[in-house]
């Protein structure tokens, strides 16, 4: 019969660097910044809650080049759970409890834009928040895509070339 040992434990005492340890063993601790480096902070948004963001007015104009590059935001983050129709039967969506919005039912385009952005930002009961995957400007890009093609009738394009 073969016995793990003293291989058992190769993978949790291997040689290899651990959080906040230096490489140098002469100088000790956790490297510093790179020079004129500045931290930054997460994606803030200075809108709090859903309540702030419903009550928002969408500041992008939706011309020709939000709107597509809203569709490709749309298409990378958002086809998985809404589908390419928008009408929440994407593949991931199919599979969960509760259903994700239909972005083309009535009841969703009588939300305001600054609902949908919210929803984005802050996420939903099945929906997660999108806040560190998209700025606050890109979240309105797709705002608009849905405005102007989603909510008219059109769909996302699959992207089959790469382009």
């Amino acid at each position: 019969m073969a016995q793990a040992w003293p291989w058992s434990k190769d993978m949790s005492e291997q040689i290899s660097v651990k959080p906040q340890e230096s490489v140098n063993p002469a100088n000790p601790g956790m490297a510093t910044y790179p020079e004129h480096s500045v931290p930054v902070q997460g994606t803030a948004s200075f809108v709090k809650d859903m309540e702030a963001a419903d009550k928002q007015k969408n500041p992008v104009p939706a011309t020709q080049k939000s709107v597509e590059l809203g569709g490709r935001l749309f298409g990378i983050y958002c086809t998985p759970c809404h589908g390419y129709a928008g009408k929440g039967d994407g593949l991931v969506g199919q599979k969960l409890v509760l259903q994700p919005y239909n972005l083309t039912a009535d009841q969703t385009k009588q939300r305001s834009d600054g609902f949908i952005w919210g929803m984005m930002t802050f996420g939903g009961a099945v929906m997660p928040p999108y806040a560190n995957d998209l700025s606050p400007t890109e979240r309105w890009h797709v705002v608009n895509y849905v405005r102007k093609v989603l909510q008219q009738g059109g769909t996302v394009q699959a992207n089959v070339n790469g382009r």
